[in-house]
């Protein structure tokens, strides 16, 4: 008697071959066998003729670290087929702490939550972090990275400085802690403080720590735009002094002045893989990123934290070099406003209701509705009045990019999201698609409309990719002895509802969703089932 038998599906294994069919057997929660197996019983049948089978879904770049101690069950996620999420992205990650720093930890992360939900930190180290995590439960698979930006700020808070010599020791330190309980590699975040204070050869230092234990080195590189290819190379310099395979997050090309780059990154990352480099990306299927309203100011308004870039903004000569310098940029940092345009830029989220009104509304629509002198006292007032918790979407990608870098082979699968829900706290303001729809918006319009990638390299990008790049050697392909993280979904009725205006919509087309054997969507419908692991390097 098998757990589970799914029946009469077209499996897309993850490998890249083309898709065959097949019944699928599931007991104690692996794969146990695959062929014709009418003559079983089970205590689930799942009937998926017609439909495709495919392991479930691996999130390359995702912050689901930040929603997860308020909701285990990670919705959005989930109902887009995600089985394994990879947190700590972008240099921030939830652990190590150091207790005299951890109020400006809690700053920082209070950024992306509503007004009401604040992290209760009950840890401070990596390997406590992770074993409350584990006693907490969650439904999908989640792979830690420890980030280089929480590193930072536990040391050095946030200085905009080098470390010296005892505080170099101590972050790496701190990341060996890390790497010992099962962190998969290191992130930074060069373009947030405190990472972007960091020299190269910090970041080195950092990554040969990680190379001791086979993890990877996961970069929000220095710059997307104008300093793009040098940002590649940065992050190339990286993995080939540290003998460490390197992941480009969320790779693009950002500003118009600048589409058209991705031909040349990708070369520079072919030409790396040729050195011995294991240099790979993810991306997403949109022209727009998103991220906290204050990246638009310059980095040494950051410095100190939180509280003092308020002060600063409340400072009338401060504000005017704050303003300076996004008009005019400042070295190789890129000012968001001077590249892209204040229609471009638009508020996702605020905390306050009496700016709710605003979510969904560009920087020059809001600075009319004030009735404001300019956009930047708009931006700045706004930011303020929300004491700088806010977030914006911006449109920044050319649509030819993001097809370039999707259809590379180089490229994976990203949300970087975290999850939401349809309602309650976790369905607040108007976050960018992407947290509802990344997978199947891939399998609806580069799959089946534009014909872009084929299904099996799609389900391939998702699966067997990440997998092998984490080092997860029985998860990421539909193969006897795997565990059962396995999506069932109907490629001709797979649909990412989720707009710019509406995000707030779960897709369709997806049946089932199953993490480590057990059924957590049945018939469309998430089970609140805590079914997932907390994955291990070690």
């Amino acid at each position: 008697m098998l757990d589970i038998i799914i029946y009469g599906g077209k499996i897309v294994d993850g490998s890249g071959n083309p898709w065959y069919k097949a019944d699928i057997g599931i007991e104690k929660g692996k794969i146990v066998e695959i062929g014709n197996l009418r003559g079983e019983c089970a205590d689930k049948i799942i009937d998926a003729q017609s439909q495709i089978i495919s392991p479930g879904f691996i999130d390359m770049h995702s912050h689901a670290d930040l929603t997860i101690p308020f909701n285990p069950y990670m919705d959005s996620a989930i109902m887009q087929g995600i089985t394994t999420t990879v947190v700590g992205n972008c240099g921030i990650s939830l652990a190590p702490l150091n207790n005299e720093k951890i109020n400006m930890m809690g700053e920082y992360l209070s950024q992306f939550l509503p007004n009401s939900l604040k992290v209760e930190f009950k840890w401070n180290k990596f390997s406590e972090y992770l074993k409350w995590e584990k006693n907490n439960g969650v439904t999908c698979n989640v792979a830690h990275l420890v980030g280089h930006g929480t590193v930072r700020i536990a040391v050095m808070g946030m200085d905009a400085r080098d470390p010296t010599e005892s505080e170099l020791i101590e972050m790496r330190k701190l990341v060996e802690e890390s790497m010992g309980s099962g962190a998969f590699g290191i992130s930074t975040g060069l373009i947030y403080p405190p990472s972007i204070y960091s020299r190269t050869e910090e970041l080195i230092e950092m990554a040969k720590i990680v190379s001791k234990y086979g993890g990877i080195y996961s970069s929000h590189i220095r710059g997307e735009g104008k300093t793009l290819i040098d940002a590649v190379k940065e992050a190339i310099k990286v993995g080939e002094e540290a003998h460490v395979p390197v992941q480009i997050s969320h790779h693009k090309a950002a500003g118009r002045r600048y589409w058209g780059k991705t031909v040349e990154t990708l070369s520079l990352m072919e030409e790396a893989r040729e050195r011995g480099v294991d240099v790979t990306c993810d991306v997403y299927p949109y022209t727009a990123g998103m991220t906290s309203l204050i990246t638009l100011l310059p980095p040494w308004a950051h410095e100190g934290g939180l509280g003092r870039l308020l002060e600063r903004l409340k400072s009338s000569s401060d504000r005017g070099k704050i303003r300076d310098d996004m008009v005019k940029g400042l070295g190789d940092w890129e000012s968001f406003v001077k590249d892209y345009g204040w229609e471009n830029i638009f508020v996702s989220s605020v905390k306050t209701e009496k700016n709710r009104c605003f979510e969904g509304k560009n920087l020059r629509e809001i600075c009319e509705l004030m009735r404001a002198s300019d956009e930047y006292t708009t931006l700045f007032d706004l930011i303020l009045e929300e004491e700088g918790c806010a977030t914006m979407i911006v449109f920044q990608m050319s649509e030819e990019d993001v097809i370039r870098v999707i259809s590379n082979h180089l490229s994976m699968i990203s949300t970087d999201s975290w999850p939401v829900r349809k309602e309650g706290l976790l369905a607040f303001g108007k976050p960018h698609p992407r947290f509802y729809g990344t997978h199947p918006r891939i399998f609806r319009k580069y799959v089946r409309e534009e014909k872009k990638l084929s299904l099996e390299d799609a389900v391939r990008k998702m699966t067997s990719f990440p997998a092998q790049k984490l080092g997860l050697k029985d998860r990421g392909m539909i193969k006897e002895g795997f565990w059962a993280d396995i999506v069932v979904f109907d490629i001709n009725k797979i649909y990412d509802k989720a707009t710019y205006d509406n995000p707030h919509q779960y897709p369709e087309g997806i049946s089932y969703v199953i993490v480590n054997g057990e059924i957590v969507v049945e018939n469309g419908d998430l089970k609140q089932i805590l079914a997932g692991k907390v994955l291990s390097k070690k």
